[in-house]
């Protein structure tokens, strides 16, 4: 089994950022939404292992409190 990396992974962080937010600009909170949702699952297919998505689900969900 993989686990989830929690630890800072992502190379250009800012860049990735600053095109995300390129990405929802001028949308509605409901185009915006649908948006993070589509993303959500283009890279679910990506990583493709339901262990990874699972640890995922349950970091995110602890995060929200």
């Amino acid at each position: 089994m993989t686990d989830l990396i929690l630890t800072p992974n992502l190379e250009n962080a800012d860049d990735f950022y600053a095109g995300l937010l390129a990405a929802h600009d001028g949308l509605d909170k409901s185009a915006s939404d649908a948006l993070n949702a589509r993303l959500v699952l283009v890279l679910a297919n990506h990583i493709g292992d339901s262990d990874v998505l699972n640890q995922a689900v349950e970091a995110a969900a602890l995060r929200e409190t």
